[in-house]
């Protein structure tokens, strides 16, 4: 693949999508900082820059995905997973904050599910829904440690090959793919609310795959059997989680080797205290809304349309003839006459 202008960075792909979001198969690169937009429109929200990429085409405006899955792999330039692929030009730190955003102010009434998690940074961001269904979902290093060594892990299911359970390394790549089953069967339990009305967001971080090559060599067996189980365990997590929304959620993956500059993140932690039904639950500033344009305008031009009918039906009312309006003021008229 080639990009045409810009350097190559990683590999966007599209592992599962419903019939009613169109892409195109080709090599057309995508600007790293507009995935987030073309995020958003999948979902149908609309963004502040248009998007002329060919590979999304124009769908089904009446029926939007109920959900968007991003995965980001770091440590590698391009997975071999089955769907379409294209080179990311410029590869940024992704940020699916808009979207979130999005979210909650069309649906905040709904409590869509929103979750942003980072596994080997123990960064994690979970809101609406979300705070219930995954709170028993491992998220500290501790935690996901011991659930590699419970009996349901899925160490009892993986060929782990050349991948050790005594090192450090493995165990943090290990604990990743554990956190995609353990998301999936969650989820599983709760299959309602993968049928409500509101749209949900998926956003993980996986860089166990960077910490295995950089302790083993890219050339090692151990990094060749961890980017297998890992393609396998995404494809599996895909096929889930797709079938669990009913094939209507868009599951895609990002493989970046490195980014071209680091993120600075706003996180919260899941343990932290309840919110109050008035407070943000972001705890972000709204500085500007994308639809206040067309709100202005439907403001402004009814408020224009109103203060035209009251001239109007004030002038015609202050002219008004009583001898051709009702019988009130013909009988006004009659007793004056009379006194």
């Amino acid at each position: 693949l080639m990009c045409f202008s810009g350097v190559c960075g990683g590999e966007f792909s599209i592992l599962r999508w419903p019939q009613s979001v169109v892409f195109r198969d080709g090599a057309w690169p995508i600007p790293g900082e507009r995935i987030p937009d073309l995020a958003a429109l999948t979902m149908g929200f609309s963004v502040e820059e248009d998007l002329p990429w060919p590979g999304l085409a124009t769908g089904d405006l009446f029926h939007r995905p109920q959900a968007t899955v991003l995965v980001t792999v770091k440590g590698v330039d391009k997975l071999p997973v089955k769907g379409f692929s294209y080179p990311i030009e410029n590869a940024v730190p992704l940020s699916l904050d808009s979207v979130a955003n999005a979210i909650h102010t069309l649906f905040s009434e709904e409590m869509p599910v929103v979750l942003q998690l980072a596994p080997s940074e123990e960064r994690v961001y979970m809101v609406g829904k979300a705070n219930a269904v995954f709170e028993d979902l491992s998220v500290t290093l501790r935690q996901l440690r011991s659930r590699l060594f419970q009996d349901s892990s899925i160490l009892s299911s993986l060929p782990l090959n050349s991948l050790s359970r005594n090192n450090e390394v493995d165990l943090l790549f290990l604990s990743e793919l554990q956190v995609l089953h353990d998301i999936a069967s969650l989820l599983s339990r709760h299959k309602h609310l993968a049928k409500d009305h509101s749209p949900d967001l998926y956003s993980l971080e996986l860089s166990g795959l960077e910490e295995v090559g950089k302790r083993y060599g890219e050339d090692s067996q151990q990094f060749k059997d961890a980017s297998q189980i890992l393609i396998d365990s995404l494809q599996k997590f895909a096929d889930e989680m797709f079938n669990l929304y009913g094939g209507n959620a868009v599951v895609e993956v990002v493989a970046v080797k490195e980014f071209n500059s680091p993120l600075s993140r706003k996180t919260r932690s899941i343990l932290q205290a309840s919110q109050s039904k008035n407070e943000n639950p972001y705890n972000l500033a709204y500085p500007y809304n994308y639809n206040y344009s067309v709100i202005f305008n439907i403001v402004l031009w009814m408020m224009i349309g109103l203060a035209l009918a009251v001239i109007v039906i004030s002038y015609n009312l202050w002219n008004m003839d009583p001898g051709y309006d009702s019988i009130i003021y013909r009988m006004t008229n009659q007793k004056i006459r009379m006194d």
